[in-house]
């Protein structure tokens, strides 16, 4: 696997503050291709030990290249959320994201 630059922001500019390993985690399937939505890109997601959670922007494209960012809490949860990848709650790195959804997310009404 290839390691990708982790930046503070989603400019991907200034220093690079960590780097980690490339991951595709956030996909979904389409119909005919894994993507995040984009043409030609891909979103994976993991945590830094110091307990922050960070986004990894893949390309498929020639000339650009994979980067990371920092996210809150709450965006990771979305981008979890969003994409239909809800088995990564499961995961114990990201179970701070697990009970955020618990004490967020509105339950549904119970017949």
């Amino acid at each position: 696997m290839s390691k990708v630059n982790v930046y503070e922001n989603e400019l991907a500019q200034g220093p690079v503050i960590a780097r980690v390993e490339y991951n595709s985690h956030l996909d979904f399937w389409n119909g005919s291709d894994w993507t995040d939505g984009g043409l030609g890109t891909h979103l994976g997601i993991t945590k830094l030990r110091d307990g922050r959670y960070v986004l990894i922007h893949g390309t498929q494209w020639e000339g650009q290249r994979d980067w990371a960012e920092v996210v809150s809490d709450e965006r990771a949860l979305q981008a979890i959320l969003s994409t239909g990848n809800d088995h990564l709650l499961d995961d114990k790195r990201f179970k701070p994201l697990r009970e955020l959804a618990e004490r967020q997310l509105v339950k549904e009404l119970e017949h």
